[in-house]
């Protein structure tokens, strides 16, 4: 087995890897439902991929995500960083006499779990006890009120990530950074992150936290890196990366830097703006350069986007924008733990598995060495026929990432392609020989093609967990159908969530193009212009950060090797050259 272990960074970050936690709880669930339908109970995915078994003290076997996610202190909610498997808690105190003076201790109210989580630990006490049916047969009229009050308690009330987490974490996931002495809004930048990272023996509890997952695995293939890059967190990760490449210099790391809309907030004055810029610069180049891949995620305005055709975003609320991102993320992850296609009926409905490994290889190793990667996404994918969107499903990818150029033609493009529970003409599920003839005849039709494509198809839609917001504008079906029409009026447009959707196609892609190129040439103008030109004003707010001179020339220099591989002109080769 290839084992895969996920990491999460920053706030923002968890609440992308909360609904993607959510998407593969509702797989395993509706894998072993009698009532779902025949592409959930047979999805060919082999979820221990992901998910490690365990067991209690009392021994009652466990199966939790292999994960480490870091935060905040105070930035789970209701939610125990010990999890609610194993009842670990924290260590009691010492009674050691050290003070004789008065002593006053202050304890804070825990937070109260919302109706969800209440919902969910009702049923964990619930589940050894037989459900009673009324006489009067409306308990699952009963049941159906009940989930409409969750649905909407989450549509107002998310706070945290862990608000509509329905997932077990083990005691080792969850690390919180405590001891920092600063609010959230005051954690902005690359210098603290990084700091923060270093003091005491918080890299080495967190470098734990992580062997204790790897060491588990059989063979490893690589580790999913989630980051929240627009604060400090970024420099946590870097710091956290370059430990992962000295003990792991053989593991591949893709790595996915997302970030909500409310960091695209405009700053208030010029000193914020360049510092902004200067941290999105230093950033990138910084945690480019531990990984293999990198995917930049999060569009100023998801609302306004293309990408949300179908979708209706409350841009303010990191519930709805994350719902988006982890969509395509759960999508590009399923080739790596596509099951070896050993009989007919795997094969007619699922193909093309491969390991991070592949992909970036399939990416970077290319010619160009391009390490920089879109994700597009059509959420949900159009039939095969196009008929009730007027687009082909190529149409409908639209880019999660920002500051690409929409148009221009890129002979040397590559890409990798998942297609899931894709639908033909009248709602059947579609085969994979229909969707490799539907995708290469859209190529064949349109002006620009790849040099190289790789196609994943499997059978499963995506899965819409209770808990998922409602975000779906009145086209979308029950099963991910997209009408003509909307049935509710344009002056009073209606959303839908998981009561009505219960699952979508999706298709997402990764690609190396030159359509990254504007994304590149941003951060590395904005480190000439603001930090390292002579007289740059944001030049002691860097050495603040703890960069010193030779460092930013590095930085300066990988940036313009990014720009240099796509778009080989004089104007962007280094100060040096």
């Amino acid at each position: 087995m290839k084992e895969i272990v996920t990491i999460q960074v920053g706030g923002f970050a968890n609440f992308v890897g909360s609904h993607f936690w959510n998407f593969q709880d509702e797989l395993l669930g509706l894998a072993g439902d009698p009532h779902s339908y025949p592409s959930f109970k047979n999805h060919s995915l082999d979820m221990d991929i992901l998910y490690r078994t365990g067991e209690t003290q009392q021994g009652i076997l466990t199966y939790t995500p292999r994960l480490v996610s870091i935060n905040f202190a105070g930035a789970l909610g209701s939610t125990s960083s010990y999890g609610t498997l194993y009842n670990n808690s924290p260590c009691a105190p010492s009674h050691v006499a050290t003070w004789t003076g008065n002593v006053s201790t202050h304890v804070a109210e825990p937070r109260k779990k919302n109706l969800f989580l209440q919902s969910l630990y009702e049923e964990e006490q619930q589940k050894s006890t037989p459900l009673s049916v009324t006489e009067n047969g409306n308990n699952n009229y009963e049941r159906n009120i009940q989930d409409k009050d969750l649905v909407d308690c989450l549509e107002t009330g998310v706070k945290y990530w862990t608000d509509f987490s329905k997932v077990h974490y083990h005691p080792q996931t969850l690390y919180e950074i405590s001891g920092l002495w600063m609010d959230v809004e005051e954690f902005d930048n690359y210098g603290i992150g990084k700091d923060a990272f270093a003091e005491g023996s918080r890299g080495e509890e967190i470098n734990e936290r992580l062997r204790f997952f790897v060491e588990e695995c059989d063979h490893i293939q690589g580790f999913q890196f989630i980051v929240d890059d627009a604060g400090g967190f970024s420099g946590v990760a870097t710091e956290f990366l370059e430990n992962i490449a000295d003990e792991y210099p053989n593991t591949p790391v893709l790595l996915y830097a997302v970030r909500g809309t409310m960091s695209e907030i405009k700053p208030r004055s010029r000193k914020q703006k360049i510092a902004r810029n200067l941290h999105d610069s230093v950033s990138f180049s910084r945690l480019s350069s531990f990984c293999k891949l990198i995917v930049p995620l999060g569009l100023p305005f998801l609302s306004t986007s293309r990408a949300s055709t179908y979708l209706r975003i409350e841009d303010e609320k990191p519930y709805h924008c994350s719902a988006v991102y982890a969509s395509g993320i759960h999508s590009m992850s399923l080739p790596f733990r596509m099951e070896q296609q050993g009989s007919a009926v795997v094969s007619q409905y699922m193909s093309g598995a491969v390991d991070i490994n592949t992909i970036i290889q399939m990416l970077v190793g290319q010619g160009r060495q391009n390490m920089v990667a879109i994700l597009d996404a059509a959420m949900p994918a159009p039939s095969l026929t196009g008929k009730e969107s007027g687009q082909s499903l190529l149409g409908n990818l639209q880019p999660l990432t920002p500051e690409v150029a929409e148009y221009g033609e890129d002979l040397q493009a590559v890409e990798c392609m998942t297609i899931h529970g894709a639908l033909s003409s009248g709602g059947h599920q579609a085969t994979v020989s229909e969707v490799k003839e539907t995708i290469h005849a859209a190529y064949i039709n349109t002006t620009t093609m790849p040099m190289f494509s790789h196609l994943s198809v499997a059978p499963s839609p995506l899965p819409i967990p209770l808990p998922f917001p409602k975000i779906f504008t009145d086209t979308i079906g029950q099963h991910g159908e997209l009408f003509k029409s909307p049935k509710s009026s344009v002056s009073h447009p209606s959303t839908k969530g998981s009561l009505e959707v219960h699952s979508i196609p999706m298709a997402a892609r990764l690609r190396s193009t030159t359509a990254i190129l504007p994304f590149l040439k941003n951060r590395l103008e904005n480190l000439r212009k603001f930090g390292t030109e002579r007289g740059a004003t944001g030049t002691e707010l860097l050495r603040s950060w703890g960069f010193s001179r030779d460092e930013l020339e590095d930085i300066g220099e990988s940036l313009s090797r990014m720009v240099l591989a796509l778009d080989p002109l004089p104007e962007y080769t280094s100060d040096s050259d």
